[in-house]
This record gives structure tokens, C-alpha cells and sequence, in this order.
């Protein structure tokens, strides 16, 4: 059968266009029209595919006419009708062949019109968009307009699927790979996942350099969520691996080990993971000996070997069969290390400028540093074993050929053999002691050993003349000078046995030269330092570390030496942890070297003056005036003295916090960092409280010059939710830091980089962590019961400053705060009070309306609380009993957004606080800012509109009587049936 419309042709494709359209303007993905989208693509590009093949061009029409007719149609109101216009164009493109060539004209049209659609509003829209250009893209061309949307679309598109459809459509090349590593940061994990797999499946390994390769394997390792982890792995991982031919080696090789040991470790774990132990253990077998020679050491060999052993010993009775095929005993393999350690060369004057020579050296210290780590897999049960290791340790540690970079490596093994704490003390002081003042062989001088040699030699001819002299004495029968005589013998005989001692000693003398040279001061004070780390506090300062002290650590304290200064400084502050008194004492000692000293040394004084602070508080550092014993014509003014003593005390705890906070401003990254680590941990241990610190903490959190101190902003980003929640006192300190910090944003100059912060997301943040019921249950169980909470003193605070200043800039951002809060049912007739007032100073409109819903809402819920209560005043029944813990919960209420429930609240906190932080730690231009901001409440209340209402707290945490709850039912039901004849009418 034979349809009527084949021989007209166009009526078939203007028919074929109609019926068409019936699917095009529904929006919904429903089966059935997918199904006709699907066979209108392959129906039409069926005819280009013979026309191909029989090179006939007169049947190419109804593929020219229907793109014809969807480039005209993708500019309609319709977002369905958008949507499969371009959903259309991307079937059509991707089922013509791969040879596939179209008209120029078409060409430029078809991207011009997806170009459009790729700023749609919708972001379906923009997905079908990507996707029909995939095909129209040339990576060769660095001018291509496609890769160049691509590439501004992958970046900056808020919608993850629309990140998502670029990542799988862009080409791969020199320009677009940054771009589609950088997505492996995206705040989507399907995002990341995906780059993940495109960069397994397009990109080779040799495109990347050692950096971004280090990279992509560091964040996907340590990827906060288990599936981008897995892709990491799954894909990429083994997809390199698949490029060296599985040589693990070989990996390791490309990835630098020697700089990046770390991810190395992590990347060979997991690859532990997935290979039988006996794979694993095949590389590291070389002879009987279980040892690898020296010459064939490579740092890729080495960093194996101990990642093996930590991996076996990890696995515990499982891997310890298999590590005994690849470790000897502990005696063999501690003269296996000092022999390696003494074949590393020492490096001369001349040597020094020779890079080559000095890379080479480098990478036999990190061999060494890898087998050094290899001693904690060793078996040390056996006390011969590890009697002999101790001693090769030290032996090696005395050698003054062994590098510095090795010694606190080998001092931390010696301590992990050695438990007892009072031996490991003993042992490190003898090391130290045989470093500092060796035992040196000092040849004499010729003329010494001649003056000796004489003086013998005279001592003999005496000898020989008092012997003749004896025997005549003897022969005269002088027996009186004959005893004389034999005592001035054996004299003499004394006197040449020593003189003869003296002469072999002086051929070769040993004496103890102390040495002050830059190496062995840096050897001796690693050495103290990592003793320091590994003893107890409870443990105190010893007579022997009082001794190291004098005499190695404060002289080091004004060596010229940067790197002396600063592991003095270091060993300082571990030995203030050590004793309370030694603390107080040198506490004035490290603000002096954090005021003068380099940048390096004070960032350690800055860590170890913070410390000290964090175990004993400030009472040991504050000044002490020695008092005389009262007399008793002074008992009067004792009570002054002690006030006076007090006040100096708190002067000098404020000069020293505010010393130590000005460090905030500092324009070196890692002083600033210390100051808010520091500060940090006071605030949480609850050591300092203060609003103010507390605001500059958010202001240095928002401002734009901190975006690149990545360490800063996550200590800060933990600190705050955790610090909020923790109790009420801390979010009272919020609540008071809240409207200077509004302030300070509100008054910053056009210059200042706080300037660009966006004032609202702050103050949003402010009142997320002030939230009520966003307190830890152990925080609400222990505060003593307050009739007002904190966002119900905040709310009198705002309305107090809009009072004040009714016209000022930022009345918006009040207004709009003083909506999000979570007020009590005790606080609503004051605060009508003072909306009232407002209403009547305020005259933007927009501040109006929003006040006015919040009027609106605050005498609703005030009026159902009043019914409520006559209902309960007139039931007779005897109302059911309230719980305890019932009578003392507060009603909240948000007004214009309905009462939220504490449990949605709790959920929605974390995420909030850190979406909204995230938001306003962007980096925008002042004239951005407006559009920002709109953008950002658009944002908001699109994410309110998603959120299901849930029932009104007061409902929720207030149990009324039955007979109440069904007046009120009726009550409402009532109201109800009017508002239905009323619209029946």
C-alpha cells in the first residue's frame, strides 16, 4: 500500500512537522514521547544515509526543512517547546554517520542557535544545547566557539548536570584539559566522579604532568565521599596503571615519589587492596639474604618496601608469614642500614654548587629516610635482637657523616625501641654529649717528645752513679749512706717508669673538643627536640634536661644561625609544656622573639606561646609583684592592694591577648594562620571569650585576601559550627559579634577588600549559628532554664539598631535577619511593641512589607497561643499531667516562613552554614555586588520553595488537653466552611 503523500513531498514534510509538534510542546520526559522524538531523528537521517550511499542530494530535503523549522522555533516562550528544539537537533546530529557533512550555512546557523540556548534560563535546556554542539566542536581550533562556551558553560554554570553534560561532551586538548581537572574539585560528587572516568577514558597519562597526576590522586584518595573514591580507583588508577604495562614501579616512577611520598603511600595501598599478598611480595624477593642490594636502590624501591611492610604489618597474623620473607632479623638489617648511611657522601665547599651532585645526594637520603621507617616492622621481641639495634642506632647517630635530614628519623626509631622514659633521657644525652664533644686524636709536637727523651736519659746517667756509689758504700762497710742511697734508686727508678708512660702517651693523645659549628648544634637540638615530643608532661624537667638546657638550648636562643634559632625556640616551648614554672619564666623569652626574630622562628614562638596558653591559661604568665608581709597598721589598705594587683593582672592578660591578636592582620599567610589556630583553640576550650576576636575571626573568614590560605578557611569553617553548638554562652558571643560585624562590612571603603563581601550571607551565617534548637542536646540539658534565647535577644538588639538608624543602608539586611529567627512565644507583645515603632521610622518599602508580614504573623501566633490557653482555663476535665522535661521547653516561631521544627533545623544546619559561607566567600568586583546579591536571595527562596513546611513548633512542643485540641479542631473546621461559602458565592 502505497501512502497518498509520497508524491508530494512537501506537503509530507509539512505534515510530518505537525504532528511533530503535538510532542514538542510537553515537557515531561514521558516514554511515549521520547520514543517519537527518538524515531523522528532516525526516520529523517535514514534518507541522509542513502542519499550518501547513492550520492543523490533531491531526497536531503526533509532534513534540511525540519532543521529549518527547529531553528526557527528555539527562541518560543514555550520552556518545552526550547527543550525539544534542541533536543531534536542533538538527535539529528548524533544519528548521521560519522562522515556525515551538512551544509556551511546550516553549520553557522545550528551553532548560532545552540550558542544561544546555552544561556537558557532552563537548565534542560542548556544540557540538550551542550550536547547538540558536541559534534560541532573543533579542538584543534583554538578560536572554536564551541569549546570556548564549553569551556566558560563548565565553569560557571550553577546546575551540576549541566557541568556534568559539558565534562562528557568537551574534546580533551592542552587548552580544555586544566578545565576538566579542575573539575575533580567541583562541590558535586557526580561532578567529580565523572571527571574522574573522562579523564581515565580520553586523556593519557604523558598528557598531564607530574603535578596535576599527584594531584588527581591526593584529592580523589582523600574525596570525602565513597563513590568519586571508587571512580578514582576503579578508573583512573588502574587506567595508568594499564599505560605501564602493570609495572608498579613504573608508576611510582611518573609520579615523582621523592616529593610526593605521601600520595604514593596512599596510591600503593590502594592498589595493596585489590592484588593477592603474593603478587605484592614477588618484588621485593631478590636473594636468601630477604634484603635488597644497596646498588639496585631506587627511591621507587625502597618507598615500596616499607609500604609493603607497613601494609603486612597491618594485616596482622594474616601478612606476618609473608613479611618474614621480606625482612631478615634485626640485627642483620641494622648493619644492612649503617652501611648504607655510611656510603652517603659527604658534601664539600666545591660540591655545593654542583646540582646534579646534590640531587644525587638527596635521593640517597630519602632511600635512607624509607629504610629507617622499615625498623618499625621489624620483629624486637628478642632482646639480644634488639639490644644490638639499639646500639647500631646510636652508633649511627654519633657519625658525623650521617646527614641531618636522617637524624630526627633515627632518633624517633630509637625512641620507639626504647620505652623506659628515664633510659631514653640517658641515651639521648649521651648522643648528644659524644656529638657535641668528640673524643679527637692530637699528634705532638717533635721537640717535646726530645725534651722527654733528655730528661730519661739524665735520669739514667744518675742512676748508674748512685748504683757505683752503693757499691763502695757497701765495700766501706757505710751501711747509714748506703740506705740513702737506695732510697734516692728507687726514686729515680719512679721517676723514669713515668717519665717513659709520658713519652708513649705523648705519641698519641685523645681529648673532648666541644664543637659549635652550625651542623652539630642542628644535630644536638633535633635530638633534644624529638626526645622532648616523646616524653609525658606529667614526666617534668629532669636534672639532666635542666643541664641541656643551660647548655645547648638557650645559648642557641641568640645563635646567628636561623635554623639553630629556630629548633631552640622549639625545644623551649616543649620544655614550657614540661613545668608550669619554667613556662611563667620564659614566657617573656618567646614575646620577645615573636616581636624581632624571622618570619620561620616566629611562627614556632607564635605555636609554642599557644600551647603554653592552652595548659595552664594565662594565670602563670600574668605578673607578679612581690608583697612584704602585712604589718598591722596596714590592714586597712589591704583590700586596695589586691584590687590594684588584680587590675594589673588583667592588663597584662588583655596586652598579651591583644598582642597576640594583632597578628590577625599580618600580611604573612603562615603568622595569620597561627594567630586563628591559636585563637581557636582557646575560644573552644573555653580559656577566652571575646565578641570581638570572635568578629574578626568571621571577617578574616569572609575577606577576600584570605581565599588562597586554604588551611586558614578550614580551621575556621570547622571552628564555627562546632564552637557555636557547643552551648548558649557561645552563641551569645555570636549574638553580641553580630552587629559590629555588620557594621564593619557596612562602613568598609570602596578599597578595602571587605568591601566585596556580601553583607547578607554574613548575617545569615550569624543567625544559622545562633539558631536555638540548633544547640547539642547535652548543651540544652545543662543550661540553667532562661525565659529569652539568644535569637530573642538578637531580635531586641536589631530592632534597637533599626531604631537607631532608620535610614542607614543596611536596614534591608536587619530586616531580612529579623525574619529567619527563631523567637519565642514570651518575646511576641514586646516585640509587637517595637515593630510598631518601626513601622513608623522605616520608609523603604520593601523593609515595610517584610516587617509588616512579620507583624502579621506574630499577632496570629499570639492570638492561637491566647485561644489556647482560655480553652485550657475552660475545660473542667482534669488535664493530663506534662512531663518535666515538657514544662521547660520554649516555643519557637519564624515568623513569615511558619514555625520550623528543630529536627528540619538540625538537619539543614551544617549544609546551610557551609552553602552559604561558600557563597560568600566569592571573590566578585564591586560592581558585581548588586547582582550578586539578587542572585543570592533568588537562590533562597528557590531552595524554600523545595522545603516541605513542617508542623508549627508550638504544636509540636506544647501537649494541651484533649478537649482542647477538639475545640480547636472545631474552631478550625468552622472558619473553614465560611471561607468555602464564601467562594461558593
Amino acid at each position: 500500500m502505497q501512502l497518498p503523500y509520497v508524491d508530494n513531498k512537501i506537503q509530507f514534510h509539512e505534515e510530518f512537522v505537525y504532528y511533530l509538534k503535538y510532542a514538542m510542546v510537553i515537557y515531561k520526559r514521558e516514554p511515549a514521547v521520547e520514543r517519537v522524538i527518538e524515531f523522528a531523528a532516525k526516520f529523517v537521517t535514514s534518507f541522509h544515509q542513502l542519499d550518501t550511499n547513492d550520492d543523490e542530494e533531491e531526497d536531503d530535503g526533509i532534513l534540511n526543512y525540519l532543521f529549518t523549522f527547529l531553528l526557527k522555533s528555539h527562541e518560543a516562550n514555550s520552556n518545552a517547546v526550547r527543550f525539544r528544539v534542541c533536543q531534536l537537533i542533538n538527535k539529528l546530529l548524533g544519528s548521521m554517520p560519522e562522515n556525515a557533512q551538512i551544509d556551511d550555512d546550516l553549520f553557522d546557523k545550528i551553532m548560532e542557535a545552540m550558542l544561544i540556548r546555552l544561556k537558557d534560563k532552563i537548565p534542560n535546556v542548556r544540557i540538550q544545547a551542550v550536547l547538540a554542539l558536541s559534534r560541532l566542536q573543533d579542538p584543534k581550533d583554538d578560536e572554536c566557539l564551541v569549546v570556548n562556551a564549553y569551556m566558560t558553560l563548565i565553569e560557571n554554570d550553577l546546575n551540576p548536570e549541566v557541568r556534568r553534560a559539558v565534562l562528557s561532551c568537551i574534546a580533551p586538548s592542552a587548552k580544555t584539559l586544566p578545565k576538566i581537572v579542575e573539575r575533580t574539585k567541583d562541590v558535586k560528587e557526580t561532578v567529580r566522579k565523572l571527571a574522574y572516568q573522562i579523564l581515565a577514558e580520553k586523556v593519557h597519562m604523558r598528557a598531564m604532568s607530574i603535578a596535576q597526576r599527584v594531584m588527581l590522586l591526593q584529592q580523589g584518595l582523600n574525596d570525602r565521599s565513597d563513590a568519586v573514591k571508587q571512580a578514582m580507583q576503579k578508573h583512573l588508577l588502574q587506567g595508568w596503571l594499564r599505560f605501564t604495562e602493570g609495572n608498579i614501579l613504573e608508576l611510582l616512577h611518573r609520579l615523582d615519589v621523592e616529593n610526593s611520598s605521601e600520595v604514593a603511600v596512599s596510591v600503593l595501598n590502594a592498589l595493596f587492596a585489590v592484588t593477592p599478598l603474593s603478587e605484592l611480595v614477588m618484588i621485593c624477593k631478590n636473594n636468601d639474604r630477604k634484603l635488597i642490594p644497596v646498588e639496585t636502590l631506587t627511591p621507587e624501591t625502597a618507598l615500596y618496601w616499607r609500604a609493603l611492610c607497613d601494609y603486612l604489618k597491618s594485616k596482622g597474623d594474616e601478612g606476618e608469614e609473608f613479611l618474614e620473607q621480606i625482612l631478615p632479623e634485626p640485627v642483620v638489617y641494622a648493619e644492612y642500614l649503617l652501611s648504607y648511611i655510611q656510603s652517603i657522601p659527604v658534601v664539600d665547599e666545591e660540591q655545593r654548587n654542583d646540582f646534579s651532585y646534590i640531587g644525587n645526594l638527596m635521593t640517597k637520603e630519602f632511600i635512607g629516610q624509607q629504610l629507617i621507617l622499615i625498623i618499625k616492622c621489624l620483629d624486637t621481641n628478642e632482646e639480644g635482637g634488639r639490644k644490638r639495634l639499639v646500639t647500631i642506632l646510636q652508633e649511627t647517630l654519633t657519625l658525623p657523616t650521617t646527614p641531618i635530614s636522617l637524624v630526627a628519623f633515627l632518633v624517633e626509631r630509637l625512641l620507639y625501641i626504647i620505652t623506659d622514659d628515664s633510659k631514653r633521657t640517658q641515651i639521648v644525652t649521651e648522643i648528644i654529649s659524644e656529638i657535641r664533644a668528640p673524643i679527637i686524636t692530637v699528634c705532638v709536637d717533635p721537640s717535646d717528645a726530645r725534651k722527654k727523651e733528655l730528661k730519661v736519659a739524665r735520669i739514667k746517667v744518675k742512676l748508674i752513679e748512685a748504683k757505683e756509689a752503693l757499691e763502695n758504700c757497701i765495700t766501706l762497710q757505710d751501711f747509714d749512706q748506703a740506705s740513702k742511697l737506695k732510697e734516692e734508686i728507687r726514686a729515680l727508678e719512679d721517676t723514669k717508669v713515668e717519665l717513659l708512660k709520658e713519652t708513649e702517651q705523648l705519641e698519641i693523645k685523645e681529648v673532648h673538643t666541644e664543637k659549635n659549628d652550625v651542623e652539630t648544634l642542628q644535630k644536638c637540638l633535633v635530638l633534644c627536640y624529638e626526645l622532648l615530643k616523646q616524653m609525658p608532661i606529667s614526666a617534668g624537667i629532669s636534672a639532666t634536661m635542666n643541664g641541656i638546657i643551660d647548655s645547648l638550648i638557650l645559648p642557641g636562643i641568640i645563635s646567628i644561625h636561623p635554623v639553630v634559632r629556630n629548633l631552640a625556640v622549639l625545644c623551649l616551648g616543649c620544655c614550657g609544656l614540661q613545668n608550669k614554672d619554667f613556662a611563667s619564666k620564659h614566657f617573656v623569652l618567646l614575646l620577645q622573639v615573636l616581636q624581632i626574630d624571622d618570619i620561620t622562628i616566629k611562627v614556632s614562638a607564635l605555636k609554642a606561646i599557644f600551647d603554653q596558653l592552652m595548659t595552664f591559661g594565662m594565670e602563670p604568665f600574668k605578673s607578679k609583684n612581690i608583697n612584704t608581709p602585712p604589718s598591722e597598721g596596714t590592714e586597712v589598705n589591704c583590700n586596695d592592694e589586691l584590687e590594684v594587683k588584680e587590675a594589673e593582672e588583667a592588663a597584662d592578660a588583655k596586652n598579651v591577648l591583644k598582642f597576640l591578636s594583632d597578628f590577625l592582620d599580618s600580611e604573612v599567610s603562615d603568622l595569620r594562620t597561627g594567630a586563628v589556630e591559636g585563637l581557636a583553640k582557646l575560644m573552644f576550650s573555653g580559656l577566652l571569650i571575646s565578641s570581638r576576636i570572635l568578629s574578626r575571626l568571621i571577617l578574616l573568614w569572609y575577606n577576600p585576601v584570605t581565599e588562597e590560605d586554604f588551611r586558614l578557611r578550614h580551621c575556621l569553617g570547622v571552628f564555627f559550627p562546632m564552637f557555636a553548638y557547643a552551648s548558649r554562652t557561645n552563641q551569645e558571643c555570636f549574638e553580641e559579634a553580630f552587629i559590629p560585624t555588620v557594621q564593619t562590612l557596612a562602613n568598609a571603603p570602596a578599597s578595602s577588600p571587605l568591601a566585596e563581601v556580601d553583607i547578607m550571607n554574613v548575617a545569615e551565617l550569624l543567625v544559622d549559628l545562633t539558631r536555638p534548637s540548633g544547640l547539642n542536646p547535652q548543651a540544652k540539658d545543662s543550661q540553667d532554664y532562661q525565659a529569652l534565647t539568644v535569637h530573642d535577644n538578637l531580635a531586641v538588639k536589631i530592632c534597637n539598631e533599626i531604631l537607631t538608624s532608620p535610614c542607614s543602608p543596611e536596614i534591608r539586611v536587619y530586616t531580612k535577619a529579623l525574619n529567619s529567627l527563631e523567637l519565642s512565644s514570651s518575646l511576641s507583645k514586646d516585640l509587637l511593641v517595637l515593630l510598631n515603632e518601626i513601622l513608623e521610622e522605616v520608609k523603604d518599602r520593601t523593609c515595610l512589607r517584610a516587617l509588616e508580614k512579620m507583624k502579621i504573623q506574630l499577632e496570629k501566633e499570639n492570638k492561637e497561643i491566647g485561644d489556647q490557653a482560655i480553652a485550657v482555663q475552660d475545660d473542667t476535665a482534669t488535664p493530663a499531667p506534662l512531663n518535666g522535661d515538657e514544662e521547660n521547653k520554649e516555643v519557637y516561631m519564624t515568623p513569615l516562613r511558619g514555625t520550623k521544627a528543630s529536627k528540619s533545623t538540625q538537619q539543614r544546619t551544617s549544609k546551610s552554614t557551609q552553602q552559604r559561607t561558600n557563597r560568600g566567600r566569592r571573590k566578585v568586583t564591586a560592581s558585581a555586588r548588586t547582582n550578586r546579591r539578587r542572585q543570592t536571595a533568588e537562590a533562597d527562596s528557590e531552595s524554600e520553595q523545595d522545603i516541605p513546611e513542617p508542623e508549627p513548633a508550638s504544636e509540636m512542643r506544647m501537649r494541651l488537653p484533649r478537649r482542647a485540641k477538639t475545640a480547636a479542631l472545631e474552631k478550625s473546621k468552622l472558619n473553614l466552611e465560611q471561607f468555602l461559602q464564601e467562594e461558593g458565592n
